[in-house]
């Protein structure tokens, strides 16, 4: 353990950690945009600059590393007014739309504004610094390039974390953007739509299409659950309207490297879920006599299926899935051979 000063705060750190990861620990606010638990250091968006006790020059607080008996001020008068010059040149492409944006109440540049008082952008807009290109033509994720603020988290997890690679920085200067190689659209991209980029982004961005008027982020609960697709369990996170009781959005958490999937998902885990809200879902069983459907208890229901399977014991076959858990499928064939009396217990290992 080592011991630095921040803020006039007397914080500890470990070996490794840099000045962003530093305060954090300690609680200490320094907004930043390019950074993340989950990928490796980028140091390009700049408003994590700081000032270090006999350093002449701002340093960034997520890529300098910590050292002993360091001084560092994020809060000086030279800090935050070269952290509010770098926000004023992002807002001259970014649009002032918070009330109609996806991410109002969660989005990591509308904080680093408020936190410096920065309402709007004071330098002359350049006729490149909208280009108004919104991407929606797939069903799962829009992409708003004017909200972009190239911080480049979406182009390091879809190498680094989805091992894809299907976008990159183009162009140069104000014209710079996201885009496929190329300059193709997601659709003739190696894109695989698993939203990863999606659940990194600090702004609006990206947006997940499903969850499009589910609810505010405040409105919103944050429940961990499982993946229902496959026997993987990989840990998604559930976004609950508390008003309406009704799943609004499904992520992941890039943070939680205790989980199997460490933030990683496919495209059925994290778009796959309107189902849950359908109005077609049966929500009592139902019995079929004399060729029509019925409603029924579940005692009913359940005492129909046993006296089924009772009088079919020993010429039922039962057939289980690779998707399902292992535990899942070693209780199927229990289930089929101590209590059905039967070994015709097979399943599908190609899906």
């Amino acid at each position: 353990m080592g011991k630095a000063v921040i803020n006039g705060k007397s914080v500890e750190f470990t070996e490794g950690m840099t000045i962003l990861t530093a305060a954090r620990a300690a609680g200490i606010y320094i907004p930043s945009l390019c950074d993340h638990p989950a990928l490796e250091v980028s140091g390009a968006c700049r408003i994590c600059l700081v000032e270090v006790e006999n350093s002449p020059k701002l340093m960034a607080a997520c890529s300098t590393p910590i050292t002993e008996g360091m001084v560092i001020r994020s809060d000086s008068e030279k800090a935050v007014e070269t952290r509010r010059g770098v926000v004023e040149l992002m807002l001259l492409r970014h649009p002032l739309e918070c009330f109609a944006c996806t991410s109002n109440g969660r989005c990591a540049l509308q904080d680093a504004a408020y936190e410096l008082g920065v309402e709007s952008s004071g330098f002359a807009e350049h006729p490149a610094a909208r280009v108004h290109n919104i991407e929606d033509e797939n069903p799962f994720f829009i992409r708003d390039t004017d909200k972009c603020v190239l911080c480049g988290r979406c182009i390091r997890v879809c190498d680094r974390g989805a091992q894809y690679r299907s976008i990159d920085f183009l162009g140069r200067g104000i014209g710079t953007s996201v885009q496929g190689p190329g300059d193709f659209g997601l659709e003739e991209s190696d894109c695989k739509f698993c939203g990863q980029c999606v659940a990194i982004c600090p702004v609006g961005a990206l947006a997940d299409k499903p969850a499009m008027c589910g609810g505010r982020s405040w409105e919103l609960e944050r429940v961990r659950t499982v993946c229902p697709y496959c026997g993987v369990g990989c840990e998604l996170i559930a976004e609950v309207n508390k008003k309406t009781g009704r799943l609004a959005n499904v992520t992941t958490d890039h943070a939680n490297f205790d989980s199997v999937n460490k933030g990683r998902s496919c495209v059925k885990g994290r778009y796959a879920w309107g189902f849950v809200n359908s109005t077609e879902r049966l929500t009592t069983p139902l019995v079929k006599e004399n060729g029509l459907f019925r409603e029924a208890s579940w005692d009913e229901a359940l005492d129909l299926t046993a006296r089924g399977l009772a009088r079919n014991r020993g010429s039922v076959g039962f057939f289980a899935s690779a998707r399902c858990t292992n535990e899942d499928n070693y209780l199927m064939q229990r289930f089929a051979r101590e209590v059905m009396g039967t070994n015709n217990v097979d399943h599908c290992a190609h899906l």
